[in-house]
Order: structure tokens, then C-alpha cells, then sequence
């Protein structure tokens, strides 16, 4: 059974928590997940346990710590929820990408139930932050969905050099497919990079939790995909 706990980690200017949910065997490599623009809520607790049943040891950190440590919003608090949500992304300050998902990634590596390595994972706005912290740091590898604010920095592709895997939706009203189709061009030729386009489908597609964006069709292939990239990359023993 999947156990989860918190966890408190340090920067140079402060501290936050993370959720931790730990796989049945009790040790496992380490996964960042990075949350959506509503904080770690349910959906990102549920991605935890999801990541932790295959085998990882799975770490949420708290992103907008210095603005409301603790933020949340559940798909119930319907547009209130959303306005909080996306104000809470407007102040974030990505200069500190690289010191809270280091900090992070160190954490994880050092919990005793960690095998050593660990990559990154992030969904929407967390999407984004996998792709800038693949570029700033050296995770073992880093899985991207959906990150809106991929493409306006693709000038930090340079930087990767862990294998990595994007997810889109081919009808995605929060991210023009142009967008898609350029993060897949400069891609076209990394042989450990991959990007993965689910016709029809729109934002925020494997949110289960949420109606507003819940797309099964979509998720089970481009969960698929991430389960064996992760298998290949960051392999459970």
C-alpha cells in the first residue's frame, strides 16, 4: 500500500513542504511532480500515488510557497477557484525554477527510500517547469505535459541533455498547435527526446478530478507512453 508523508525542504531564503508518496516496496528512484497552476491538490496527490505504484518515490513540492504556502484549488470552487489559481501564476517569479526544483531534486536523493536517481515530471504549469528545470539542472530524465510555456523558451533546448517526453493535445485551446509543432521540430532530431501529439484532445487532458478537462481517450495512450519512457530511463529495480 502506498504510504504518503510530508516533507520539509530548505532553500538559501526559506523553506516549504512537498508530499511524498512512497511505493509498497519502500524504496524506489526518485519523481518530481510538478503541479498544475492549482497547487498540490488532489489531482497532483493522486499522481503522487499513481507514480508511486509503479515503484517510484514520488515528491510534490509546493511551488508558490513564497506567495501562499500551502495555495490549493479544487475543480469545486469552479471559476473562484480558477481566478486564485491563475493570479497565484502570474506573480510566479521562474528565476526560482532552478534553486526550489535543485533543492527538490536533492531531497528526494537523499531520503533513504530513494535508489539515487530521480527525474522530473510536470503537468500544465508544472509542464513547463519540467522542461526549465531539465534545462537548468540534471535530472535523469523529465516528462513534460501540456506546458504552455514550453515553446517561449525553447531557446533553453540547448541546455537538455536528459532524455525527455512531451505531451500536447491536438485541440488545445490554452496552447496553439503551433506551438506544439514547433517544441516537436526542434526535437526532430534528438534521439532522446520525443514529442506526442493526442488528436482531439484539449488542456490539462489527464486531469481525472476535474470535468472540466477529464479526457480518458486521451490520457490512457500518452500515460502509456510515459510508463514505458519512465521503464526505459529511470527503470524501477
Amino acid at each position: 500500500m502506498v504510504r504518503t508523508q510530508n516533507e520539509s525542504i530548505s532553500t538559501g531564503d526559506g523553506s516549504f513542504r512537498a508530499h511524498v508518496a512512497l511505493p509498497d516496496s519502500g524504496y524506489g528512484p526518485g519523481l518530481v511532480v510538478l503541479q498544475e497552476i492549482f497547487g498540490v491538490n488532489n489531482y497532483i496527490k493522486s499522481v503522487c500515488e499513481r507514480v508511486a505504484d509503479m515503484g517510484y518515490v514520488a515528491i510534490a513540492p509546493d511551488i508558490f510557497w513564497r506567495q501562499e504556502p500551502g495555495f490549493t484549488a479544487e475543480p469545486e470552487e469552479g471559476e473562484a477557484g480558477m481566478n486564485r489559481a491563475f493570479e497565484k501564476m502570474g506573480a510566479y517569479d521562474f528565476g526560482n525554477v532552478k534553486a526550489d526544483l535543485g533543492a527538490t531534486l536533492e531531497e528526494v536523493k537523499l531520503m533513504g527510500e530513494c535508489t539515487g536517481e530521480a527525474g522530473l515530471i510536470g503537468f500544465c504549469f508544472g509542464g513547463t517547469l519540467a522542461f526549465l528545470g531539465a534545462a537548468a539542472l540534471e535530472p535523469t530524465c523529465a516528462v513534460s505535459y501540456y506546458g504552455s510555456g514550453v515553446a517561449g523558451n525553447l531557446g533553453q533546448a540547448d541546455n537538455i541533455t536528459c532524455p525527455m517526453l512531451f505531451h500536447f493535445g491536438g485541440d488545445d485551446p490554452h496552447l496553439p498547435s503551433e506551438d506544439a509543432e514547433a517544441v516537436a521540430a526542434r526535437f526532430a532530431d534528438v534521439a532522446n527526446a520525443k514529442v506526442l501529439v493526442q488528436p482531439g484532445a484539449g488542456h490539462a487532458f489527464d486531469n481525472n478530478l476535474n470535468p472540466m478537462f477529464s479526457n480518458p481517450e486521451a490520457a490512457a495512450p500518452a500515460w502509456q507512453a510515459t510508463s514505458a519512457f519512465l521503464a526505459e530511463h529511470l527503470p524501477v529495480s
